[in-house]
C-alpha cells in the first residue's frame, strides 16, 4: 500500500513538476509520515555540491532500536527513480535507499543529537532530486532542513545557485526587458505622431507592454541574485507583484480587444462584463497558486492541488477570453447583411477572424508546446523552453500592436461599387467561419 501511494505521488511529481532554480531552501517538516518527499530539483555539472543542514529531528517514536538507515536523503534521476519503483515493487529492496541506483547523501544514522549535517559532492552531470526517504512508515518525522545546490563555475570555484541550462536566464530576461522597453517608447511615438485618433485601449495596451517590461527586469534581478547569492534578495516579491498586474492587464486586454471596446464601441455588454468578472477573480487565483507553487516547491502536501488549481483556471481564463471575439465575429456577420457597408465589415471580420486565430496559436504554443519542449529538452538547454515561450509572447504583442494600432478613418473615404459588391459577393457566398 506504501508502494502504491509512493508510485502514484511519483507519477504525479513527473506529471507536474517545474524545473527548480534550487536557491538555498529552507524547509519545516513536521509529523510527516510520507514514505517520500521529494525536495528541489537541480542540474549538475562535474562540480556540483550539495550542503544538507537538517535540525530540530524529532521522530514519534523514540525507540533506541529503531533502524536509523531506513531514514535519510539521497538524489536520484526521473529514469533511476523509474527503476527504483520496479525494484521496490519486485521485492528487490525494502527501501529506496538500499537501492544501489539512488546515490545517498545521509541518513539518520549520523544523526548527532537532534542534528546533523552533509555536504555531498556529485560529480557525474545530470539532473537529480534531492529526496527524503522514510522507510518506517509508523513513524512521524519532524524536522528543519536547509539545502543547498549549486554549481562550482570557473577557476575561482565561484558558486553558481542555478541550475544547469537556466544559468543563462538572466542575461535573457534583461534582454528581452530592453526589447520591451523600446516596443514601449515605439509606441509611445506612435500615439504621439496619431494622437488625434488613440482610442483609450491604446493606452492599455501600453499599460501592458511597459508592465511586462518590469516583469522581465524584476525577474532578470531576480535569478541574477539567486545564481550569485541563493537568495532572491526581495526581488522575488516585486517579480510576483508585477507578474501579477502583467497577467491581469494581459486577459483584460485580450478580452476588451475582443469585445471592440473603445474602438468600435464605446461601452461594454452585460455578457462581455461577466467574462471580465469571470477572467479577473480567476486570474487572482491563478497568481495565488504560482506563488505557492515557487515557494513551497513538491515538498508541500498541498503542492500538488495548488498545481492542479494552477492549470485548471489557466485553461478556463485561456477559454473565457476567446468568448468576447467569437460574439464580435458573429456581431460583425450580422451587420455585413444588413447595415449595407459590406466592405467595411468583411475588413473587420477578417481582422478579427486573424486575432482569433492568433489568440489560439499564442495560448496553445505557451501552454502546450513550451511544456512540451521542457519535458523533452535536455536538461543542459532547458533555457530554449523559456526562450521560445518569450518570443511567442513577444510575437503575440507585435501582432496585437500593430493589427489594432490607431489608424486614420476618414468618413468621406468612398468605397468604389465594385468593390463593395465584391465584399459583398464573399460575404453571400463564404461558408460559416468554424469557431
Amino acid at each position: 500500500m506504501a508502494i502504491s501511494r509512493c508510485l502514484l505521488f511519483c507519477l504525479l511529481i513527473s506529471l507536474f513538476a517545474s524545473f527548480g532554480f534550487a536557491e538555498i531552501r529552507y524547509t519545516e517538516i513536521r509529523s510527516d509520515n510520507r514514505p517520500i518527499i521529494p525536495f528541489d530539483e537541480f542540474g549538475f555539472t562535474h562540480t556540483g555540491r550539495l550542503e544538507l543542514n537538517v535540525s530540530g529531528i524529532k521522530l514519534s517514536d523514540s525507540n533506541p532500536d529503531l533502524d536509523y538507515s531506513k531514514i535519510g536523503f539521497f538524489l536520484c534521476t526521473r529514469d533511476a527513480w523509474l527503476h527504483v519503483l520496479q525494484e521496490l515493487e519486485d521485492a528487490e529492496v525494502t527501501c529506496a535507499l538500499n537501492s544501489r541506483l539512488v546515490k545517498v547523501v545521509s541518513d539518520f544514522k549520523s544523526m548527532k543529537g537532534d542534528s546533523f549535517n552533509a555536504l555531498y559532492e556529485e560529480k557525474d552531470a545530470d539532473q537529480y532530486t534531492l529526496v527524503f526517504a522514510n522507510c518506517l512508515s509508523q513513524i512521524k518525522v519532524t524536522m528543519n532542513v536547509r539545502s543547498a545546490m549549486y554549481n562550482l563555475d570557473g577557476k575561482k570555484n565561484v558558486r553558481d545557485y542555478l541550475s544547469a541550462g537556466k544559468t543563462i536566464l538572466p542575461r535573457v530576461y534583461f534582454f528581452l526587458s530592453l526589447v520591451y522597453v523600446t516596443l514601449a517608447g515605439i509606441w509611445i511615438y506612435v500615439l504621439y505622431k496619431k494622437r488625434l485618433t488613440v482610442f483609450r485601449i491604446h493606452f492599455f495596451m501600453l499599460a501592458v507592454v511597459i508592465l511586462k517590461a518590469f516583469n522581465l527586469i524584476c525577474e532578470a534581478e531576480d535569478k541574477s541574485y539567486i545564481k550569485r547569492t541563493g537568495s532572491a534578495h526581495g526581488w522575488d516579491v516585486l517579480f510576483y507583484i508585477f507578474s501579477f498586474l502583467k497577467g491581469i492587464m494581459l486577459f483584460t486586454l485580450i478580452v476588451l480587444i475582443g469585445t471592440g471596446w473603445s474602438f468600435l464601441k464605446p461601452y461594454l455588454q452585460d455578457k462581455e462584463k461577466k467574462v471580465l468578472m469571470i477572467v479577473i477573480p480567476l486570474q487572482v487565483v491563478a497568481n495565488i497558486a504560482q506563488v505557492v507553487i515557487d515557494e513551497t516547491g513538491p515538498f508541500g502536501q498541498d503542492w500538488i492541488t495548488w498545481k492542479q488549481v494552477f492549470l485548471l483556471v489557466d485553461v478556463v481564463c485561456c477559454c473565457a477570453v476567446l468568448f468576447p471575439i467569437v460574439w464580435s465575429i458573429k456581431n460583425l456577420r450580422e451587420a455585413a447583411r444588413t447595415d449595407g457597408k459590406a466592405a467595411v465589415n468583411l475588413m473587420k471580420l477578417t481582422l478579427f477572424r486573424q486575432y482569433y486565430i492568433v489568440v489560439i496559436c499564442y495560448i496553445y504554443f505557451t501552454r502546450v508546446v513550451v511544456y512540451a519542449l521542457e519535458t523533452i529538452t535536455s536538461y543542459k538547454y532547458l533555457w530554449t523552453s523559456v526562450v521560445a515561450g518569450e518570443l511567442a509572447t513577444l510575437a503575440f504583442y507585435v501582432f496585437t500592436g500593430y493589427k489594432f494600432k490607431p489608424e486614420a478613418h476618414n468618413p468621406y473615404f468612398v468605397i468604389d461599387d465594385e468593390e463593395e459588391e465584391a465584399a459583398a459577393e464573399q460575404l453571400k457566398l463564404e461558408d460559416e467561419f468554424e469557431l
